[in-house]
């Protein structure tokens, strides 16, 4: 029953393909807009991450006050302040239009940098600590999980199945239709929308300079997909694999996404018990 619901997945995303275009409800502005791919399940979420976030800063206060740091904040700065770079993508490249226009293949620094810990910052003492108790953390939230073996699994799968994606005939082509598209506007002919985004020189924060080619660029690449459904294209190729390789390693998936409820599991225990 499952699987008969991925195949209806598919027949939607080549529905939306034929009815979408510039005006229509259907534009993709976000790689979500595209709904979802059969592989989601078995992935570590935003919503995990956050979840986990807090039940390691939980465990890691309740392990920093036994070794006497009384009142160890939940969300610590750092002795000194470490560099952050930011990556700001999808796995079809750009598409917000808006954004296009504004950032190239870029962001607004103003709007998109990391936030900053809300909490004081660490001592040099309790800096000293602070790593043993985070990986104490780590050990209680993965108990019971092979963490190379079951773990790390769909992950490992989700690069090599990216690979065979993009031998796919169907996507070869329509990566070839946008090329042509961006060359009849005067722009190199890239020959996928990754190249277009990774060809523009970035400061060590990764932002690109939003100079006026690269944010012409940008829109152009943007224009094209929307124009020739690249994305959708793309996005159906990569379900078309997924469903392969789930069904070619159906138990190694089933493990990944026990060992990923386990987790889960952990994490909600320790909200309930210290959050």
């Amino acid at each position: 029953m499952r699987w008969r619901g991925w195949r209806l997945g598919a027949v939607a995303v080549l529905a939306a393909i034929c009815v979408s275009g510039p005006g229509h409800p259907g534009i993709i502005s976000t790689a979500s807009d595209l709904g979802p791919l059969p592989a989601d399940r078995y992935a570590y979420t935003p919503q995990d991450n956050q979840r986990s976030q807090r039940a390691t800063a939980l465990l890691v206060r309740q392990c920093m006050e036994g070794r006497g740091h009384q009142g160890f904040p939940l969300d610590p700065r750092y002795p000194t302040d470490p560099i952050v770079a930011t990556a700001v993508s999808t796995d079809y490249g750009i598409l917000d239009l808006a954004a296009a226009r504004s950032w190239g293949y870029g962001w607004d620094p103003a709007t998109l940098m990391a936030p900053r810990p809300e909490g004081r910052r660490m001592t040099g003492t309790e800096y000293a600590d602070f790593p043993d108790c985070n990986a104490e953390a780590s050990r209680r939230l993965l108990r019971g999980i092979d963490v190379k073996r079951d773990w790390l699994y769909a992950m490992t799968r989700a690069a090599e199945v990216d690979k065979v994606v993009g031998r796919d005939p169907r996507l070869r082509a329509a990566w070839d239709v946008w090329s042509r598209c961006m060359a009849e506007q005067g722009l190199p002919r890239y020959p996928d929308p990754v190249a277009a985004y990774t060809a523009w020189q970035r400061g060590s924060d990764g932002n690109t300079r939003h100079t006026q080619r690269e944010r012409a660029t940008a829109v152009a690449d943007v224009t094209c997909k929307r124009r020739h459904h690249t994305a959708e294209i793309w996005h159906a190729a990569r379900a078309r694999q997924q469903t392969v390789d789930i069904a070619r390693h159906r138990d190694r998936y089933a493990a990944g996404l026990r060992a990923l409820r386990t987790y889960r599991a952990a994490v909600t225990q320790v909200l309930r018990e210290l959050g």
